[in-house]
């Protein structure tokens, strides 16, 4: 296992740096991506009677921002799923997004539409935010919303909200799910940058990467959680 603080791959012919942030940066291009922020969330739930804390919103607002400050990004690209439901688009959350925009006015911003986009709609004309309604090729690159292997380009993709499980062998002892990308050979999944977002487990392939998430690092443990077949 080898363990820092962040970790630069190569995948698809290009370099990137995947952030304990649960992020992934591109420096040849200074832009950032990162996929599944599910803003209005936690109001959706609370217009349904369950008490989430107010604070989600403005916690992943300035996380997207710090990275992108500290990254020198230029771009942000967001894989879907930039709102949750249209409940939760509430007028507290659009003057956090004011705010938030206006701090991050040198980015030029896109959103790949994704399944709670849809029926969410997309974000307000004056964030500037560029809305892409499939997947948007960039070289050998397609960025998208949900994944699917291709023949022609690798694909960068979300929904899932990756995850998998580590420790004690057979299901005895600790054990612990983190957040993970996952890097198979023509697909990868960036797990859910959201506050307030769940995580799915998912068995990775036997040429897939996985890299976990911890509070500060991101950990390669492929040989961890490699399929038996593959060790």
């Amino acid at each position: 296992m080898i363990m820092a603080n962040t970790l630069n791959i190569d995948w698809a012919d290009r370099r990137w740096e995947l952030l304990p942030q649960r992020v992934v940066v591109q420096h040849d291009t200074r832009t950032v991506i990162v996929t599944d922020l599910h803003l209005g969330k936690a109001d959706h739930f609370r217009l349904s009677g369950v008490p989430v804390p107010d604070a989600c919103n403005g916690d992943t607002l300035d996380r997207l921002a710090r990275v992108c400050e500290s990254s020198a990004a230029e771009s942000l690209i967001i894989l879907g799923d930039f709102f949750h439901s249209r409940a939760g688009v509430t007028d507290s959350l659009l003057r956090r997004l004011r705010g938030w925009r206006d701090r991050v006015s040198y980015l030029d911003i896109y959103n790949v539409r994704g399944n709670h986009d849809v029926g969410a709609g997309d974000p307000p004309e004056y964030l500037g935010i560029e809305v892409w309604d499939t997947p948007v090729r960039d070289g050998d690159v397609v960025y998208a919303h949900e994944p699917v292997e291709r023949e022609d380009a690798a694909v960068m993709a979300g929904h899932v909200h990756p995850a998998v499980r580590l420790g004690g062998a057979s299901g005895r002892g600790d054990r612990m799910r983190l957040p993970a990308f996952v890097f198979g050979p023509r697909c990868a999944l960036l797990p859910a940058f959201g506050a307030f977002t769940g995580m799915k487990c998912v068995q990775p392939k036997a040429n897939d990467r996985v890299y976990v998430v911890g509070p500060d690092r991101v950990a390669d443990v492929s040989s961890a959680v490699a399929p038996a077949s593959a060790v």
